[in-house]
């Protein structure tokens, strides 16, 4: 079998037995025609007897059908469940419906062996582990699809967690991505309809990030910046990072004991105030956004621990959002505009927020978001969700092909996150109440002399940068069509489908040319009587007859197959 027949790239001879697996699980979940579509079943053992049994009925998974999808990265281990976690992130690369269904992946992995704990990190620290760890829990507090966690002491004293990368990952996520890349490439070239989603940047995309999540000195440097911009805040403890003992593949960072924010019982037990809590990590979420513009994208119940003193605790950096100040300004209208029901505020801003590939209807989207805000915000204000207000006028953006920006997404998961802890705690809490104050505060801040006069310093600055750079870069422009340095290169995207349906098209033509040559040559031949005879015809006549008819069937069953007649 020759993988370039069945449109393999050749990288995929050293990936071979993954590559099955891959196309096993997906034949087992019911995604026989995709991959016959992408002319992959070769590659499955046993695939076209299995996928033969009967055509593609009620078992067979259509590409929306997301929640076995789902099941597939589950049962394809740690590459593929992170990139379902990260796609649920991302509604500029991917459907709201698969984002939400992407959001419950769950990363059941098995721990890993002690002694390959030990291994990693006497190798990464240069030291035996009794040595920098005189205390080292053997059984692991969490395991997870990247790594897994460790209770310890060091030599100092201090009490903390370590976080050790799974052995291998690298390699198998290396594995991993080269394949995705394959996939991709085919499921862009056959499938249709998923070219508006783009898949091999989908895939891109996702390589970057999981690339920045498997260096866990990022997560510290995430550790580190968070506790800098809330350095002196009362209300919230960061976890201090162990610089001298974090590597790419350790992550040592202070143990803290709290109890977790869901912890309904637990916090009544202890005394804990939960409507403070509430108010707080309500505070907080408003302050990393619109203040810092660096924010904790992950802040779901079981990522916050409450201390004594009703004191907030973050944990686990691995994933952060950014929001530049432009984004922010944009961000806090939109927030504004859901606290005093100001309808025409929330769609100017979404309308500046949002990217697009084609100019969208202005008009149907105001309509839209008009409508969608005319029926939410004249509700009583107790009745208001800010974080599913939100999500709905994102689902309003996506329909008229308008993108938001990812980080964009975390704010407002992060923000959902913030309401759903503070409903959780308190069945009454109002977010749009709790954040009106803030909002107040952050609008005076905006027109007060001093930002005002830092934008006009700032615009002033860049218009004078621009004004100098300009008679330079028009020089040099003049000078290089002087000397015939310059050209114009136009480049086709999204055309490589079309390119190769006329490639397949000449072929055919091509192909029926030489049958019909086949057939008017042998009519020639047995008109003629050219020797020798069979049954009273000329053999050569008979043999060009029968290579043409082979021939035609051949090129009549490829066209069947292509479902093209």
């Amino acid at each position: 079998m020759r993988l370039r027949r069945i449109g393999v790239v050749p990288r995929t001879y050293r990936n071979i037995q993954r590559y099955r697996q891959i196309l096993g699980i997906l034949l087992k979940h019911g995604y026989g025609s995709l991959l016959d579509r992408l002319n992959l079943l070769p590659l499955v053992e046993h695939g076209r007897r299995i996928l033969a049994r009967g055509e593609p009925g009620e078992d067979d998974a259509p590409l929306t059908d997301y929640g076995r999808l789902r099941s597939v990265l589950e049962e394809l281990g740690p590459t593929f469940i992170k990139m379902g976690q990260i796609l649920s992130t991302r509604p500029d690369l991917v459907p709201v419906e698969l984002m939400e269904e992407m959001e419950r992946l769950q990363d059941r992995v098995p721990p890993f062996p002690f002694s390959v704990v030990r291994e990693i990190v006497e190798l990464d620290t240069r030291a035996p582990l009794e040595t920098t760890f005189p205390e080292f829990d053997e059984t692991p507090l969490a395991a997870a699809s990247i790594g897994q966690v460790h209770r310890a002491r060091l030599a100092s004293g201090d009490e903390v967690i370590v976080k050790v990368q799974r052995p291998g990952i690298r390699a198998m996520v290396r594995t991993d991505l080269e394949i995705l890349d394959d996939l991709a490439g085919l499921i862009e070239r056959y499938v249709e309809e998923s070219r508006i989603y783009r898949p091999r940047r989908i895939v891109a995309e996702f390589s970057r990030t999981l690339e920045r999540e498997m260096d866990f000195t990022v997560e510290a440097a995430h550790a580190e910046r968070f506790a800098r911009q809330f350095e002196g805040n009362p209300t919230l403890h960061v976890p201090k990072v162990f610089r001298e003992c974090t590597t790419e593949r350790i992550l040592v960072m202070e143990f803290v004991e709290g109890i977790k924010a869901s912890d309904i019982a637990a916090l009544d037990t202890n005394g804990c105030d939960r409507r403070l809590i509430a108010s707080r990590a309500n505070n907080l979420t408003l302050e990393q956004i619109f203040l810092h513009g660096f924010f904790h994208a992950d802040p779901h119940p079981g990522n916050i621990l409450v201390l004594p003193g009703n004191v907030l605790c973050y944990v686990d950096f691995g994933m952060m959002g950014r929001v530049d100040r432009v984004a922010r300004r944009i961000l806090a209208d939109i927030l504004w505009g859901y606290v005093h029901r100001d309808a025409r505020r929330i769609t100017d801003a979404c309308i500046r927020l949002v990217e697009w590939d084609e100019e969208p209807d202005v008009r149907a989207l105001e309509s839209d978001i008009l409508d969608f805000t005319e029926l939410h915000l004249y509700r009583p204000l107790s009745e208001l969700r800010i974080g599913e207000i939100l999500k709905e006028t994102m689902s309003i953006l996506v329909r008229h092909r308008l993108k938001l920006p990812p980080d964009v997404y975390l704010m407002i998961k992060a923000l959902s996150e913030a309401e759903g802890l503070g409903l959780k705690l308190c069945p009454d809490f109002d977010l749009a109440e709790e954040a009106a104050p803030f909002m107040r505060r952050l609008m005076r801040q905006r027109l007060s002399p001093r930002p005002v006069m830092d934008d006009l310093l700032a615009t002033g600055e860049s218009l004078i940068r621009l004004l100098r750079v300009i008679p330079g870069d028009v020089r040099e422009i003049i000078a290089q069509i002087k000397q015939g340095r310059s050209r114009i290169v136009v480049e086709h995207e999204g055309l490589e489908h079309l390119r190769y349906e006329i490639d397949r098209a000449s072929n055919r033509i091509a192909f029926a040319m030489i049958i019909g040559a086949l057939v008017i040559g042998s009519s020639l031949i047995i008109t003629t009587h050219l020797g020798p005879y069979l049954f009273g015809y000329s053999l050569p006549g008979l043999l060009g007859f029968t290579i043409a008819a082979l021939l035609g069937v051949w090129l009549l069953v490829s066209i069947l197959r292509s479902g093209r007649l």
